[in-house]
């Protein structure tokens, strides 16, 4: 039960509408559906609720009723009010749910590093959406926040949450090739971070605030497997026995089967405005700051992909040696991530060997032979067009690089708009700053090695190979590492002298 009863709010509705009048018998026949996902006990001992209210069914679950079910234990001390959803069928089939989601509740764990304790506060908040059992999914719905507070703190660590108003939507609809394509948008303002570390151990006291007007987060996922999830979590929960998980394990691969590859594609960004941080050792900023992250489902040529963008840098200057100062970036664009990878044969290959009824349920090399397989696919870690930019000077950065042994097979293309203003930038301040002199020369010679495009950039290509050589716009920049042989002679039975120069003592000769 407590495996699966944190997702009852997303998951509540399982079940279609059965009828149209909302009566007691309904409530008791809604009830049932929902223990096929969170359990027959919780319906026993009132974490989940179901009435009549109207002409709707009220849902509640009480989080205290939720701690009483659970093994006696002393480590959390929780402080929420019962969550309640109100539900009406439709004439399609969907629900009509709306929600009351304010809330001001407390919790702590004794850990084992001392109390740690949570407050928090959400205003006047409040959502409404249709759920539609047939895709296990809302397909339209909103949400309101007056704003928000939360207040964690350990021995080591005091933070400080706060927020604004904030607005989301969400929807879904059908799939063209399976599942369900799912999008949410969300605006917070005034978002402020506070966080104090203060560690009694170091003697480190470090106190940061992160702040920025408005927090946007955009997500989306094209083929979402809703449905064979759900019927995974109903599996889990009607075999939470060992005995019965053994039994029936030639259905459990049926339905992990069935869910994969989970979804075609998730991606989601958060953005900031206007985002700083503020420090003991100066302030950071930046106009407009953005981290977006996407992954393919378990496919056999997945994808993942990271991306960092900034906008109107700010760097404290005194950090810097001066003469850095005017070559600092303002505008960064960073894309990096992984190709070529095949998660669905290690799932399959898993499940396919995977036997309860051993212990252990996968063979002890299992790791290392799927570990092989998949490097054998031969992964890349892929670097897309990124650039970093400060006034006229642009460099720009892509490539590829894989592992087929202990070294990598690498390809990094550099090109630089504006390197003559680098050069001449430390040339001046090579006048007055040692340290500027010092990188001069270093960056005469790495111009040396590059190649003049027709548009005035700076071009270096470069390649690393497996045996070591490194090459520069074909030019050998290292040559290949010499190959050795790590075998010793062994002993022919024949004396040899240990005295001398040919090292002492047990020393063997090598051809």
């Amino acid at each position: 039960m407590k495996r699966v009863l944190p997702f009852v709010f997303v998951l509540a509705l399982g079940a279609p509408a059965f009828a149209q009048t909302v009566d007691s018998q309904g409530a008791k026949q809604l009830s049932e559906d929902l223990s096929r996902y969170v359990g027959k006990q919780a319906i026993e001992k009132g974490v989940l609720k179901v009435s009549v209210e109207g002409d709707a069914y009220r849902i509640t679950f009480d989080l205290k009723a939720l701690i009483k079910a659970l093994p006696e234990q002393k480590l959390v001390k929780l402080d929420f009010a019962p969550y309640a959803m109100m539900v009406k069928p439709r004439s399609d089939g969907s629900w009509d749910v709306s929600m009351d989601f304010s809330q001001t509740g407390s919790l702590e764990v004794n850990g084992p590093e001392g109390l740690q304790s949570t407050q928090f506060t959400i205003k006047d908040g409040k959502g409404n959406g249709v759920y539609n059992p047939d895709l296990a999914a809302f397909t339209s719905g909103s949400s309101t926040m007056a704003g928000m507070t939360m207040t964690s703190k350990d021995a080591k660590q005091h933070m400080d949450v706060s927020a604004g108003a904030s607005t989301a939507n969400f929807a879904a609809t059908k799939s063209a090739n399976g599942g369900v394509d799912v999008t949410m948008t969300q605006k917070m303002s005034s978002f402020v971070e506070a966080i104090k570390f203060d560690d009694p151990e170091s003697g480190m006291k470090f106190p940061v605030t992160v702040k920025s007007p408005e927090l946007s987060v955009d997500a989306n996922g094209k083929g979402m497997r809703t449905k064979p999830l759900l019927d995974l979590l109903a599996f889990a929960v009607a075999n939470e026995d060992e005995a019965a998980l053994k039994a029936n394990q030639a259905q459990l691969k049926s339905l992990l089967l069935a869910a994969l590859p989970l979804w075609e594609r998730l991606d989601g960004a958060y953005g900031f405005k206007d985002f700083a941080v503020e420090s003991p050792v100066g302030n950071f900023g930046a106009a407009q700051l953005s981290t977006a992250f996407g992954m393919d489902g378990i496919a056999q040529d997945g994808k993942i992909n990271y991306a960092i963008k900034a906008s109107g840098l700010t760097i404290p200057a005194h950090l810097l040696p001066s003469w850095s100062v005017a070559l600092l970036p303002t505008d960064i664009d960073l894309n990096f991530g992984g190709a070529n990878i095949d998660l669905d044969s290690m799932a399959k290959k898993t499940i396919e060997t995977l036997d309860l009824n051993k212990n252990p349920p996968l063979p002890a090399d299992f790791g290392d032979q799927i570990s092989a397989d998949f490097l054998a696919k031969a992964p890349k870690l892929v670097i897309g067009h990124s650039t970093v930019k400060n006034g006229n000077i642009e460099v720009a950065l892509e490539g590829e690089m894989t592992f087929p042994g202990e070294k990598p097979d690498a390809n990094v293309t550099i090109d630089v708009a504006g390197y003559d203003k680098i050069v001449a930038s430390l040339q001046e301040a090579a006048k007055t700053e040692p340290e500027a002199a010092q990188y001069f020369p270093i960056a005469l010679a790495i111009k040396g090695f590059g190649k003049t495009l027709p548009d005035g950039r700076i071009e270096w290509a470069i390649n690393a190979k497996p045996d070591g050589s490194v090459t520069v716009n074909g030019a050998m920049l290292k040559q290949a590492d010499p190959v050795t042989d790590d075998s010793t002679d062994q002993d022919d039975g024949t004396d040899q002298d240990d005295s001398g120069e040919d090292g002492g003592a047990g020393a063997k000769l090598k051809p």
